[in-house]
C-alpha cells in the first residue's frame, strides 16, 4: 500500500522536525476509573503528555492529545511526537507502553491492536511518518481475523470496539476497509456481526461489544458508539454528517452499514434523551454519569445525523465535563476536543473552559506557540477533505477502550469502560 500524503502546513512541519525516540499510552473515561492527571513524570522533558503512570495507556493518551492538537491547529512538538514514534516495535505494533523503548519488543511485550490503530492516526495527522504507518498498517493486517474484524490483542475474538477503530485507522489513512479482506471477509462483515436488531426488547439498534458466553448480543454504549463510526468508516476524528430526520430503528433482514449506524445512533438518542448523558454502573454503587462514552456519543450522533442531532449531550457536557477532564488527563481533553469539532463548536470557549490550553498544559509546549491562524486551518481542513473524498468517501474517526478485556481497567478511548449492558 501506498501510504497517501497529506499537505497541510501541520504535515509539513512535522515532516521538518521529527526525528526522535520515545512513546506514550493511551485514553481516560469515567472519573471513577480513568487514571489520576497526577503521578510521576515530567511531560516537558520526556515528551509524554500527562502525569499519570502511562502503564496502561501511554501510547493511546499520547495518540489522542496528537491527534487533538492537529483537528485544532495546533502544531505538536516533536518530542512529543518523538515520544510516539519511538513506542512502536519493530513488526509495526504498538503496546500500551514499553518503558525502555531501546529494549527489543519480544514474546512478552503485549502489543494490541487499539493502540496501534490510535498511534496510526495520530501520526498519519501530524505528518512525515509514512514509514511508521506504513508498518503498522501492514501489522493490523496481518492480524485480521478469518471473520473480517480484531479483537483487542493478535489472535482474540472479533469485537465491535477494535474493529471500529482499525477501519479509523485505514480510512484515515486512504485504504478502503471494503477492500481489506481475510477469507472473503471485510471489517464490515464483521462490525455488522455485533449490531442489534431493532425486534430486541433491550437495547434495539445498539451494538454489543462481543457476544457474551452464551452467544447473545447485549447492547453496550461504548460499543455502540465506536459502532456507529466504525460503519459510517469514520475515524476519531469526524466532522457532523447530513442532517437526518428522527432517529428511529428500522429493521432489515440484512442490513446496510448505513442502517446500522442509523439504528445504532437511534439507541444513543433514547439513552441520553432524558438526562443528557449516558450512564456508568459500577458493580455495587449507583449508576453515575459516564462523561467519555457520552463525548463519543456526540461523535458518533453528530457523524450520522448531523450536529443537532447531539445537541443535547453536547450541552450537558460542556456544563459538566469541565472537571472529569481536569482529574482524568489529556484523552479526557482530547475527547471533549473531537466533540467540538464534530459538532462545530469551539473548543477554546467549551462551558466556559478552554480545552486547546488545558491540553497543551498536559505536555510539551506546541511548536511556534499555541495555533495556526484560522485561514490557514481551514485550508487545512478543506484539502484534508478533498483527499477524503478522493480516496474513501469517508472521515476518520476513532475509537476504543478495550484493555477492560484484560483487567487493566481503561476504556474506550481505553479509560475503564464497563462491559455490561448499557442503556
Amino acid at each position: 500500500m501506498n501510504v497517501r500524503r497529506r499537505s497541510s502546513a501541520a504535515a509539513l512541519a512535522a515532516i521538518a522536525v521529527i526525528g526522535a525516540a520515545a512513546a506514550a499510552p493511551a485514553a481516560a473515561a469515567d472519573p471513577s476509573s480513568s487514571p489520576s492527571a497526577s503521578a510521576p513524570s515530567a511531560p516537558e522533558s520526556s515528551g509524554l503528555y500527562g502525569t499519570a503512570d502511562p502503564q496502561y495507556d501511554g501510547v493511546w493518551r499520547q495518540s489522542l492529545a496528537l491527534l487533538a492538537q492537529d483537528t485544532v491547529g495546533v502544531v505538536p512538538s516533536s518530542k512529543a511526537v518523538g515520544w510516539l514514534t519511538g513506542q512502536q516495535c519493530d513488526n509495526g505494533a504498538f503496546a500500551p507502553y514499553r518503558a525502555d523503548p531501546a529494549k527489543a519488543c519480544d514474546a512478552k511485550t503485549t502489543v494490541d491492536t487499539n493502540n496501534t490503530a490510535a498511534a496510526v492516526q495520530a501520526l498519519w495527522a501530524v505528518g512525515g511518518h509514512g514509514d511508521v504507518v506504513e508498518s503498522a498498517l501492514t501489522w493490523l493486517k496481518s492480524v485480521q481475523n478469518k471473520d473480517g474484524g480484531w479483537g483487542y490483542t493478535p489472535g482474540g475474538p472479533s469485537d465491535a470496539n477494535s474493529t471500529s477503530i482499525v477501519i479509523g485507522a485505514l480510512t484515515a489513512t486512504g485504504s478502503k476497509p471494503e477492500q481489506v479482506e481475510k477469507d472473503g471477509k471485510s471489517p464490515y462483515d464483521a462490525l455488522l456481526t455485533f449490531a442489534l436488531p431493532c425486534a430486541e426488547d433491550k437495547g434495539a439498534g445498539a451494538f454489543a461489544f462481543q457476544p457474551d458466553e452464551d452467544g447473545k448480543l447485549l447492547a453496550n454504549a461504548d460499543a455502540t458508539a465506536a459502532g456507529v463510526l466504525g460503519a459510517l468508516g469514520k475515524g476519531l476524528v469526524t466532522g457532523a454528517g447530513k442532517a437526518a430526520g428522527d432517529a428511529t430503528c428500522t429493521d432489515a433482514k440484512k442490513p446496510t452499514r448505513e442502517q446500522a449506524a442509523a439504528n445504532g445512533a437511534a439507541h444513543l438518542a433514547e439513552a441520553v434523551a432524558e438526562d443528557g448523558h449516558l450512564k456508568s454502573a459500577l458493580g455495587g454503587s449507583a449508576d453515575q454519569p459516564d462523561y467519555g462514552n457520552t463525548a463519543d456519543a456526540v461523535v458518533a450522533l453528530a457523524a450520522q445525523g448531523g450536529a443537532e442531532k447531539a445537541a443535547k449531550p453536547l450541552a450537558w457536557l460542556q456544563k459538566n465535563a469541565a472537571k472529569w477532564a481536569e482529574q482524568s488527563g489529556p484523552a479526557a481533553y482530547a475527547q471533549l476536543i473531537f466533540a467540538a469539532h464534530a459538532t462545530g463548536t469551539d473548543p477554546r470557549a467549551f462551558g466556559g473552559t478552554d480545552l486547546v490550553a488545558e491540553l497543551n498544559a498536559t505536555g510539551p509546549s506546541p511548536q511556534g506557540g499555541e495555533a495556526k491562524d484560522s485561514a490557514t486551518v481551514s485550508a487545512e481542513d478543506a484539502a484534508r477533505e478533498n483527499d477524503d473524498k478522493d480516496d474513501s468517501g469517508f472521515g476518520v474517526w476513532w475509537f476504543v477502550g478495550v484493555c477492560l478485556v484484560f483487567g487493566v481497567g481503561i476504556g474506550f478511548l481505553l479509560s475503564g469502560r464497563n462491559k455490561k449492558q448499557q442503556p
